[in-house]
């Protein structure tokens, strides 16, 4: 008799797991059967906002990798979408799983088991909150409901609540459909993984667009009219709102490994070791339900990521196919594009570096993503946190224009291999004047970090 490995989750991290794991073992030695309360598996949840705003058309197919049908046809995985697992038996090894069609319940035996079941997006607790026509954008389901909304209810007035990837993301693409839109957001500038002094350029950005932002601003309730949202209310106005769109940010989906007792760690989020083993014997997790380690505060931290997520998958189908595999950690690499302004950044802003306990300064530099006698030359911001006296990058922001995000990857492998601005001053960048200045604007914010470095070391 095969072993059986179930999967709780039908997306990057639990489907890479059952994909990496029957690479391992065959049909003979390991039966796979994935559950997903939804009703897509392996899509891209990052392609929802572009769906939503009609830039990559109506056809949700584009977003799916792998249908159900093709994992059992290519790899001998049986998935059962619309079906929720409910409950954890530890003890007698067994699922509770509930068809969300007709309501049945089963149990269903596992010899190992994945926990994938990813984050939840953040709601407020206020009055209105649970009103139809107020969104979190997490899973395909969501985009599609979003999407229908916008062609059979036609709504005039959206307000995004809270300045994180998604909402700013969702907020491009309301505009581009046509709506009236409004952003607000407790915080001083939008996108608080960055510092405030970088986030003023995205917000100029939203105005440049036509949305209405308001920020340092929380919102206090939502008003209805016969169950449906009609204004979003703040400390300081009513804004009227046909559809809402939550961009709080998300948490880690630890409800089940809460019930079950399997342990979860400070960040909020499952606890694993670096071949994605829980505490509990032949149970697994993995994604963004799971905590990740990052490798320059050295600390516990919950980041939804795709990349991540399907890094993830594979390690911990590797190990449970009797591979062996291990998940170095994380940085914090992230970027974003809306309304024209490219956003990234990596490792730790300035707050996060005080927080893990960093000497630290910063430097921000302005240049341009070309020549600037280049046709296209686009203005770039970049923002270096560095070790005070180390000189030891911590982290790195971006935002400016056109091909100017990308070149994270490039202080994201500085910060992977803790070095320093001075080893990064002279790293042999590529050169062209369509591509970059002659000097590239991350060598321009190393030399200048590279002096306050020497200017602290001679003060000491």
């Amino acid at each position: 008799m095969p072993e059986r490995l179930v999967v709780i989750g039908g997306d990057a991290a639990g489907m890479s797991a059952a994909t990496n794991a029957r690479r391992q073992l065959g049909p003979d030695r390991l039966e796979i059967l994935a559950f997903e309360r939804g009703n897509f598996t392996s899509y891209s949840a990052c392609g929802i906002p572009y769906f939503v705003g009609d830039v990559i058309g109506d056809d949700v197919d584009r977003l799916i990798a792998r249908t159900p049908e093709e994992f059992q046809d290519r790899s001998d995985i049986e998935v059962r979408i619309g079906h929720e697992v409910t409950e954890i038996d530890l003890e007698g090894r067994t699922v509770r799983v509930r068809n969300l069609a007709t309501g049945a319940e089963t149990r269903e035996a596992f010899d190992q088991l994945i926990l994938a079941t990813g984050a939840v997006p953040k709601r407020p607790q206020l009055p209105g909150s649970d009103a139809h026509g107020i969104y979190g954008i997490q899973v395909l389901d969501d985009g599609i409901a979003v999407r229908d909304v916008l062609a059979k209810e036609e709504p005039q007035h959206a307000v995004i609540v809270g300045g994180g990837y998604i909402g700013l993301e969702m907020a491009e693409a309301f505009k581009l459909r046509g709506l009236q839109v409004s952003l607000v957001d407790m915080h001083e500038e939008p996108m608080a993984t960055l510092d405030a002094d970088m986030g003023e350029l995205i917000t100029d950005g939203l105005r440049d667009l036509g949305i209405d932002v308001y920020l340092n601003e929380a919102v206090t309730s939502f008003d209805t009219d016969r169950g449906k949202v009609s204004e979003v209310v703040t400390e300081h106005r009513s804004l009227r709102a046909d559809i809402v769109v939550l961009g709080l940010g998300t948490q880690p989906n630890r409800e089940l490994a809460d019930m079950a007792g399997i342990p979860v760690g400070p960040s909020g989020g499952v606890m694993v070791d670096r071949r994605m083993r829980t505490k509990i014997e032949g149970v697994w997790a993995a994604g963004d339900c799971t905590e990740k380690y990052h490798r320059v505060s050295r600390r516990a931290v919950a980041f939804a990521l795709g990349t991540h997520a399907n890094k993830e998958g594979r390690i911990a189908g590797i190990n449970i196919g009797g591979g062996y595999a291990t998940f170095p950690g994380v940085v914090g690499t992230a970027a974003t594009k809306v309304c024209g302004v490219e956003v990234a950044r990596t490792g730790l802003k300035e707050s996060e570096a005080t927080e893990a306990g960093f000497e630290h300064l910063s430097v921000i530099v302005e240049s341009t993503t070309r020549a600037g006698y280049y046709p296209g030359a686009s203005p770039i911001k970049i923002k270096l946190v560095v070790e005070k006296r180390s000189g030891k990058l911590l982290g790195a922001q971006i935002v400016g224009r056109e091909e100017a995000a990308k070149r994270i990857d490039a202080l994201a492998t500085a910060l992977w291999n803790e070095m320093t601005v001075d080893e990064m001053l002279n790293l042999d960048l590529s050169y062209a004047p369509p591509y970059s200045p002659v000097w590239d604007p991350i060598l321009i914010a190393a030399r200048k970090a590279w002096s306050r470095v020497q200017e602290t070391l001679s003060e000491c």
